[in-house]
């Protein structure tokens, strides 16, 4: 998998720079060499274990350059139950990094306690607003902090939908207080597959 490159927008924390992703086949260049990038994104789940290699390299990164901790299975957007035992790991690894921000994606992914390993689209209503939003409060609630909500790019759509997606994006940030982690390609993804115009999603974004 190519690493990605981000240039975060400034947050209510402080501006990180420019951060690259966190890949295993980094690790040895990265002690060896220090590059010169501002911070890392790891996938949160390949660290959520007691012990073993990943932490290992990821305690010695973290001593030396900020990290950022980004999930692909909160399923915010699930009917099922929120995983405690996911939350409790998620929680465990965030005391250990201390990341400056923890983020995951604006859908679901599994459905009676079965993950699809797929980052599935919400129907883009007001019912959904009201029960991600509670949901998000729930997760920040358990976290202690705000996290970051990524936009998916999407293949599907429903034919329930009552809201743009962008619309659908910011009103779910605004009342869960969370914070967005706009994905520019995901926007562009979505605007090919569906005939929307992508700018007009961008200029929809809350800049705040």
């Amino acid at each position: 998998m190519a690493p990605r490159l981000f240039l975060p927008m400034s947050t209510p924390a402080r501006y990180l720079g420019f951060g690259l992703g966190l890949r295993p086949d980094h690790y040895e260049a990265i002690l060896a060499t220090d590059p010169p990038v501002d911070w890392f994104e790891i996938l949160s789940e390949n660290y959520m274990v007691g012990g073993g290699k990943p932490l290992h390299y990821l305690d010695r990164i973290r001593a030396r350059y900020p990290v950022v901790m980004h999930g692909v299975s909160l399923s915010i957007g699930s009917t099922d139950p929120l995983n405690k035992n996911y939350l409790r790991d998620l929680k465990t690894l965030a005391t250990r990094v201390e990341p400056e921000w923890i983020s995951d994606h604006l859908c679901w992914t599994g459905v009676d306690r079965t993950n699809l390993h797929d980052l599935m689209p919400l129907p883009y209503t007001e019912e959904a607003i009201t029960h991600v939003v509670a949901r998000v409060q729930q997760v920040q609630d358990y976290l202690g902090r705000q996290i970051l909500l990524e936009n998916v790019s999407s293949y599907v759509t429903y034919t329930d939908s009552q809201l743009t997606e962008w619309d659908f994006l910011k009103e779910v940030a605004q009342r869960a207080d969370c914070l967005l982690l706009l994905d520019i390609n995901n926007v562009y993804v979505s605007s090919f597959n569906h005939g929307f115009d992508p700018l007009v999603y961008l200029h929809a974004m809350p800049r705040e």
